[in-house]
């Protein structure tokens, strides 16, 4: 195979191992380390409930099928996987370890059973008998007793145990309904995690046993379940199917044993024959096999604790805030937000006046993820409310977020919503929102689009970094107007004037850019930044830019099939990756030097969001607009602090520069900031202006009282 080609599950090792060593930057505050070690659990939880799923389905299949740009088969690359993993779980415990005691000289501690005082074991006794033990629900393995189930990276106590010299084994599941930890009395922040708490029990638990070891484990399923065409038409409803689904992935194979603290050979042995696993699939850690807790409890440490070890909380800018009405900000001029450091409460303004403005005839909006709670549907459905078509693409098929949306779904068609599930066969990940208003003296139609990278979830907003465009433009509006009409018809080839859309046009649009800087040799410039490159035609297109001379910039947070800096083939070709205290998520595409070609896009170069989604690109059509995003994306290209370089060997790199030290999410926050400062001072200019104003004319209209009682005083 080339060598300018890198695996896909490799490369995202990589990157994961790159959310994990920022837990080792002295920049990062102590607690947000600990967040970068959690998010690190969870990306590899899903990273194998998914990737490694799916391989485990192709290695099972009778025709071999092989990767297409390294030429490795399934089991091949989960061989490479499970080989690459034990070094990362050794940083793992080593950064949790480090990261730990850190937090206690803040005062901030995790501890074993082993670690209490006799108040604080009594605390904790306490809490087990009035809160847990009636809820406990353990079992023996044996002859009478069958293994049971165990669920999808749920803990469990698990021990081996001994009475009248017979050995069995008893499992003890730590349940979701229990807290995931316990805070304990002093002045100090002191916790002890449920699962340590259980597995103190077990003595007590299997009292008439010897316990002759006990560990928590962790097993990984495989939750890539294959969408069966042939079963559809038993179902009335695409929801009863997509839950019938549901259930099915619940059970699939066990992909992963995890355990804290090293599994006896014998109590091994039994797990991995009862849940079909060999052993190199089996790894135990001496940190947390689950870390979801790390959230909570930090939003349970006192704030003057803290604050210090936590990054500063981020100001958004929020233009809504200042104006009077976002749709006539929109109709006069083209906005865009970029979150988090702009809020997104600006596009839940927009959509707020449409529901309740008399003009607004219809929305339309497709949906792939929701925040809880979300203000989103809240307005749709005050849209709906007040007269206004509403019609919704929900996307059921959006990976563990599928019985949300099945419930927002039913939600949205009770308050009289049109839902639509989008296609069989094809993903609805574009993020698009057509508003129509009708003009009361012309009759005429006018549009407002909002075209974004990300979702429509509150939640993300903050976390995500993501561009939202609101246009007036009519044409993007028209072309808006049409993709909606063929999504309805299920129309996946329409022709549009300005839009690109997955799986027809957006490859063939994007890739003819990509040629027309080919032609101009070394004066060709490419510079894009999304989430990641998999595509091979792409990756052999931006090959051939490279041989031709064309410099290419490529910001990729994570996955890149594509090697750079290799002589004669990709030494034109720089990828650098910035992962930091938000997610990197915008999809962003510039094409030359001068008056630049841009689009930004909810796809990435993925042959699953080129061909295989539905996906929107626009084009950037205001001057002001596009330079904006170029300076965003210039200051990411500066950055020497959050960013690192890939090497030809697929490795990154920390960026040499003595220069002054670049942070691009900082440059953007500290802007973020001076905008609200710069906006809430002309607001307070305006009010004063008034005041004085106002004055004026109260001492004008008092000179004109007095000379009238002058006149009648005479």
């Amino acid at each position: 195979m080339k060598s300018y080609f890198q695996n896909r599950e490799l490369s995202w090792l990589r990157f994961n191992e790159r959310v994990l060593l920022e837990a080792t930057e002295e920049r990062v505050p102590d607690l947000e380390k600990l967040k970068f070690v959690s998010i690190f659990v969870s990306n590899l939880d899903e990273f194998f409930m998914v990737r490694v799923g799916s391989l485990h389905d192709l290695s099972s299949l009778k025709k071999e099928v092989k990767d297409n740009k390294t030429g490795m088969s399934a089991e091949e690359q989960i061989n490479a996987i499970l080989n690459a993993l034990p070094e990362m779980y050794r940083e793992k415990d080593e950064i949790f370890k480090n990261v730990s005691e850190s937090l206690e000289k803040s005062k901030i501690k995790k501890l074993k059973y082993s670690d209490l005082n006799i108040e604080q074991k009594k605390f904790v006794e306490d809490f087990y008998m009035k809160r847990i033990d009636q809820l406990v629900s353990p079992q023996i393995v044996d002859l009478n007793h069958p293994f049971p189930f165990l669920e999808n990276t749920k803990l469990y106590a698990f021990a081996h145990l001994e009475k009248n010299k017979e050995k069995v084994f008893g499992i003890v599941p730590v349940r979701n309904t229990y807290p995931k930890y316990l805070l304990l009395p002093g002045e100090n922040v002191e916790y002890i995690l449920m699962e340590e708490i259980i597995l103190n029990q077990i003595d007590q638990i299997f009292k008439e046993y010897k316990i002759l070891s006990k560990n928590i484990i962790k097993v990984t399923r495989n939750t890539d379940f294959v969408d069966d065409r042939d079963t559809w038409e038993e179902f009335d409803d695409y929801t009863e199917y997509m839950k019938s689904i549901l259930k099915k992935r619940k059970r699939l194979n066990v992909v992963r044993l995890e355990s804290e603290g090293k599994l006896s050979k014998q109590a091994l042995r039994f797990l991995l024959e009862k849940i079909e696993l060999t052993e190199d699939a089996y790894f135990p850690l001496e940190s947390p096999l689950n870390m979801k807790y790390v959230f909570s409890l930090i939003d349970e440490i006192p704030q003057a604790i803290k604050s210090k070890l936590l990054y500063k909380d981020l100001i958004q800018y929020n233009p809504a805030d200042f104006t009077r009405s976002v749709i006539e900000d929109v109709r006069h001029k083209d906005r865009i937000l970029s979150y988090p450091y702009e809020s997104m409460d600006t596009f839940l303004s927009l959509l707020k006046e449409a529901a309740n403005d008399p003009d607004c005839k219809s929305i339309k909006i497709t949906i792939y993820r929701l925040a809880k709670n979300s203000k989103v549907v809240r307005y749709l459905t005050e849209a709906a409310q007040n007269g206004k078509e509403v019609t919704v693409f929900v996307e059921l098929k959006a990976r563990f977020d599928e019985e949300s949306n099945i419930n927002y779904a039913n939600i949205l068609y009770e308050e009289g919503c049109n839902i639509i599930y989008g296609f069989n066969k094809y993903k609805m990940h574009s993020k698009i929102c057509l508003i129509t208003f009708r003009n009361p003296k012309t009759e005429n139609l006018n549009y407002i689009t909002q075209i974004g990278t990300g979702n429509y979830n509150e939640s993300t907003a903050k976390q995500y970094t993501d561009f939202s465009l609101m246009t007036a433009s009519p044409e993007i509006g028209l072309d808006a107007t049409d993709f909606f009409k063929n999504m309805s018809i299920g129309n996946l080839d329409g022709k549009y004037m300005h839009l690109l859309q997955s799986p027809t046009t957006l490859k063939t649009g994007l890739m003819h850019h990509v040629e027309s800087e080919i032609a101009k040799g070394e004066d060709g410039y490419i510079l894009c930044k999304f989430n990641s490159l998999t595509d091979k035609d792409f990756i052999e297109k931006f090959i051939e830019a490279s041989q031709k001379g064309v410099k290419v910039d490529l910001i990729i947070r994570g996955i890149s099939c594509l090697l750079p800096d290799i002589k004669g083939q990709s030494e034109n070709i720089r990828i650098r990756s910035i992962v930091g205290r938000f997610l990197e998520h915008p999809r962003v595409y510039v094409f030359g030097k001068e008056n630049p070609v841009m689009y930004i896009s909810s796809a990435d170069l993925m042959t699953r969001n080129t061909e295989n989604r539905v996906e929107i690109a626009t084009p950037i059509l205001d001057s002001e607009i596009k330079e904006r995003i170029l300076k965003y994306l210039q200051v990411q290209m500066e950055d020497n602090v959050g960013a690192r370089l890939m090497n030809s060997s697929g490795e990154y790199e920390k960026i040499k520069d003595d220069g002054e030290k670049i942070s691009s999410q900082r440059y953007f926050v500290e802007e973020a900031e001076e905008k609200n400062f710069a906006a809430k001072s002309k607001v307070e200019k305006i009010i004063v202006e008034r005041g004085k104003a106002e004055d004026k004319e109260s001492e004008k209209r008092e000179s004109f009282f007095g000379k009238l009682l002058k006149i009648f005083k005479k």
